[in-house]
């Protein structure tokens, strides 16, 4: 970890644009299947993908039987992740038995040198390998893998690279993501990111700006700001422009909806409050991850930040951002925790009553310095402790949106709803999901709701 911190004392940011490359003429014309996990970023990394392809005459397909390029984009955060994926590759190895199938991996996985390995020894029917550094240059290794018919591996570490320009293909014409930075420099002890994202970069805000005005003049009605550490924005580019700054110009364009994700205690300014509090088309929902209520286990986790000073950050949220909403992430079980330490994990989780948390086991990942701690917890009793955890959030959660019985939200409506299909679904300012009752189609629109039933997870309503 003191090594990779090193790696950017010299970086200069290299933006460049998107070099278009003719994809071989044996695959122009025919289906693709891209399957995607893991978090926000590598949903719109599939977007990217997506773009490409597409820009080169293929055609999606969610028919994995139908396709002639298969794609997985891949996720390292934790260990289930692996396992779906090579899990997934099985599957796959029996198509390609029977189909003329192209198979590629990239993602987060295709970083880790460790995974390469493996699919050099273990997994050579996986055609190509490319890395979330070249997204860009995806072309040029599916041509060199169709010209060789070798597997053919292009991964590497560019510590300034930007590419600006790369062809999307949008899950939603309703809300989109917008990459502000890449690559993240806390180094959290049990965190692979910086190892596979890469040293920090941010777009320059005009990029950023230019962007969402185009994605407003397509209808778009919501952009999510998206960073692998987003509140650091600006921080290895500019000496006086943030993510306030930002906030502040992107709420200049007009679009009517503006969020961002995931935050860090560590850089979340005052400025920033003040930009949520006084924009009002930026929503007031903040994903603030705490990971743990102990000090000991903060420090052990490299957070840089004790859980006073958490706290004073949540409160003051809480007191100048009206109606605002704060979800979180937790892990239990990190290497070392005490029943004192997961206590005070929970005093935490009952004196800040999230509106909802994301709650994990640790998962060691191979190459981090959390994976070298001494671990003598048993998995039953983390499990336990993940129950327990649960069952207090999930109360605070139902209590939030108990709240909001009675009252009159303002909606984004971004389709039907996948669990009642005579029901539309959407979401409150703050990010609460809604199940809508009404007349006529309001997909794409933001319209009022009168909430009439609340459960721990999702909203009932009627359009009004």
């Amino acid at each position: 970890m003191i090594d990779a911190k090193k790696r950017d004392k010299n970086a200069v940011i290299d933006t460049h644009k998107y070099n278009k490359v003719k994809i071989d003429k044996s695959l122009r014309g025919r289906k693709y299947f891209v399957r995607t996990y893991g978090c926000q970023m590598n949903e719109h990394d599939g977007e990217k993908i997506k773009g490409i392809l597409e820009s080169e005459g293929l055609i999606e397909t969610e028919n994995i039987e139908e396709a002639r390029v298969v794609i997985l984009n891949t996720c390292a955060i934790r260990e289930n992740a692996h396992d779906k994926v090579f899990g997934y590759l099985g599957l796959v190895k029996k198509l390609k038995e029977t189909n003329n199938i192209l198979l590629g991996i990239c993602g987060c996985m295709a970083q880790e040198e460790s995974v390469i390995d493996l699919i050099r020894d273990k997994y050579p029917y996986v055609d190509f390998v490319f890395g979330t550094h070249n997204i860009d240059d995806m072309i040029k290794v599916i041509n060199e893998s169709v010209k060789t018919n070798k597997q053919t591996i292009e991964v590497y570490s560019i510590l300034g690279n930007i590419c600006e320009g790369i062809p999307e293909k949008k899950d939603s014409n309703i809300s989109a993501w917008v990459d502000i930075m890449l690559g993240c420099d806390k180094f959290c002890t049990y965190c692979i990111v910086p190892y596979t994202r890469g040293t920090q970069r941010s777009r320059k805000y005009e990029d950023v700006i230019e962007e969402v005005i185009s994605l407003k003049e397509k209808g778009y009605k919501e952009v999510t700001l998206l960073g692998q550490n987003v509140n650091a924005y600006g921080k290895d580019l500019y000496k006086d422009y943030n993510l306030a700054n930002l906030l502040r110009d992107v709420s200049k364009t007009g679009i009517e909806r503006i969020r961002f994700v995931t935050s860090h205690p560590w850089d979340f300014t005052d400025e920033m409050i003040d930009a949520i509090a006084q924009c009002p088309n930026v929503m007031p929902y903040i994903h603030l991850p705490l990971q743990s209520g102990s000090n000991r286990i903060l420090k052990l986790m490299n957070r840089s930040y004790t859980k006073e000073e958490y706290l004073t950050l949540y409160k003051k949220m809480r007191d100048k951002i009206k109606n605002v909403t704060i979800t979180t992430d937790i892990i239990v079980g990190f290497p070392g925790e005490t029943e004192e330490d997961f206590n005070e994990t929970l005093n935490v989780v009952n004196e800040c009553k999230f509106d909802g948390a994301y709650t994990f086991i640790f998962s060691p990942r191979v190459g981090t310095p959390a994976a070298k701690l001494k671990d003598e917890t048993p998995l039953r009793e983390k499990e336990e402790r993940l129950y327990k955890l649960n069952e207090i959030v999930n109360k605070y959660s139902n209590e939030s949106n108990q709240r909001l019985v009675g009252t009159v939200q303002k909606c984004l409506v971004t389709g039907i709803s996948e669990k009642d299909s005579s029901k539309y679904c959407g979401y409150t300012e703050t990010m609460k999901l809604v199940n809508i009752l009404s007349d006529e189609d309001i997909t794409g629109k933001i319209v009022d709701v009168k909430i009439d039933e609340a459960k721990s997870f999702s909203l009932n309503g009627i359009k009004i």
